[in-house]
């Protein structure tokens, strides 16, 4: 009988969610849909060589930023997690503290820092590594820098806590057995934070995937990527039914993002499959 009592009490906030999350997607996507449900405008976006480079330059620096954040958060997180309690929290606040700044006036401290007469290119100028200013502002990599800088606090959120739940009993277990510093690490070490690694790394991923701000300041008009696209397609030129499109596109391709690295991190982990 509670068992009962309990599922009837979750139906109104099952219903609830469903309805708040899925029903906005589907009044959005289906008038883009003809009367007989073929998929007219989706297959004329992905014929669009434009539309396809669009694509692919928003998945390529998706990537990257994913990549390069695990690769640095990783480290960080882990030498913090070892760390003393009361260093641990000072630490944390340090890594939190960006995050309590606006986006856009980060971005904007980008554009003075990677601008042709912005700090690096002077230090490059200075050092007489280079005779004219570099082009570092409104490229891909702008927008990389820009997104790294964004999601590195919540790469490093999501690594310390698992982290602290090591078990390092295994670990020097590994050692003693003569596993080296790399094995230990591949072999012993990520698979326990394989929860974690996937929890930042989809937030990360999808967040680069959807994130507007940071391109459309620190990437321009000719780098566009499909969240500063949409914005253009229903602003500028009023296509709302183009715009739509493309947030259902965007929406597929983060779903089916995420699910490739589920079953990437549940290969790496193979306690979850044994």
């Amino acid at each position: 009988m509670k068992k009962r009592t309990l599922l009837l009490c979750t139906v109104p906030t099952v219903f609830s969610i469903l309805f708040i999350i899925f029903y906005p997607l589907f009044s959005i996507i289906l008038p883009t849909l003809s009367h007989n449900y073929e998929f007219r405008g989706y297959i004329d976006f992905i014929n669009n060589g434009y539309d396809i480079n669009i694509i692919l330059r928003t998945l390529l620096i998706s990537f990257i930023t994913t990549l390069i954040t695990l690769m640095l958060g990783f480290p960080i997180s882990l030498w913090i997690a070892r760390r003393k309690t009361s260093i641990k929290k000072l630490l944390m606040l340090l890594v939190l503290f960006p995050m309590l700044t606006n986006a856009v006036v980060r971005n904007f401290s980008w554009i003075i820092i990677l601008g042709k007469n912005g700090l690096i290119n002077k230090l490059l100028m200075d050092f007489h590594v280079i005779d004219h200013p570099l082009n570092l502002l409104y490229t891909n990599f702008s927008i990389i820098i820009g997104l790294i800088y964004l999601f590195l606090p919540i790469m490093i959120i999501s690594l310390v806590g698992i982290i602290g739940e090591l078990n390092f009993e295994i670990e020097d277990a590994a050692y003693i057995l003569g596993a080296n510093r790399f094995k230990t690490l591949f072999k012993v070490i990520i698979p326990q934070l394989s929860t974690g690694i996937l929890t930042g790394c989809v937030l990360v991923f999808a967040g680069s995937m959807t994130a507007y701000t940071t391109p459309e300041i620190l990437g321009g008009n000719q780098h566009l990527v499909l969240s500063t696209l949409i914005y253009q397609q229903a602003t500028t030129l009023g296509n709302w039914n183009n715009a739509t499109i493309i947030s259902a596109i965007l929406i597929f391709l983060s779903i089916v993002s995420t699910t490739l690295m589920k079953l990437i991190m549940n290969q790496i982990d193979r306690r979850k499959t044994a």
